[in-house]
């Protein structure tokens, strides 16, 4: 019996999931959030707006929720995004080939970039510019806050889930 396993991937266009059950098989569940397709679709100031961030996290909040379902129950979090890994260092994890990412840490990376949104330098805060990363971000914290992730195990390139 195997571990279930679910591996995120937040490209530019679109999210994938790849959910591995108890049984060993894989299934993909792909989601129409990016972070060029959310930057572009619901930021148009940089950094975003209070309002606009309020949209997109209502947007990204219902199709996180679309797959709920589809995610079983005690799965572990893993991905090998080079974008999640520099959020994760950006939230203080150190550079390894594995390196974990907790909620608590991407919440209070959010809660930096909302310092951001609402007037402070993002080099203040240490983050990048570009509403790119915000939708990373986003994305990220909705999908481990909705779909009740503790963590995100990070991992090089090339890894087999466990």
């Amino acid at each position: 019996m195997t571990t279930p396993a679910v591996l995120l991937h937040i490209g530019s266009e679109e999210t994938l999931i790849t959910v591995r059950n108890t049984d060993g098989e894989d299934k993909t569940l792909p989601l129409t959030l990016g972070s060029q397709l959310t930057s572009v679709g619901y930021f148009r100031h940089s950094p975003p707006t209070p309002d606009e961030m309020e949209t997109a996290i209502m947007v990204v909040e219902d199709e996180v929720s679309r797959i709920r379902h589809d995610i079983p129950q005690g799965a572990h979090l893993f991905s090998s995004d080079n974008d999640i890994r520099a959020l994760a260092r950006i939230a203080g994890v150190a550079e390894n080939e594995v390196m974990t990412l907790s909620v608590e840490a991407v919440e209070r990376t959010f809660d930096r970039l909302a310092l951001v949104i609402n007037g402070r330098p993002a080099h203040f805060e240490g983050l990048p510019d570009g509403n790119d990363f915000a939708a990373t971000l986003l994305i990220l914290r909705e999908f481990m806050h909705h779909l009740q992730f503790a963590d995100i195990v990070l991992k090089g390139a090339k890894f087999e889930m466990v």
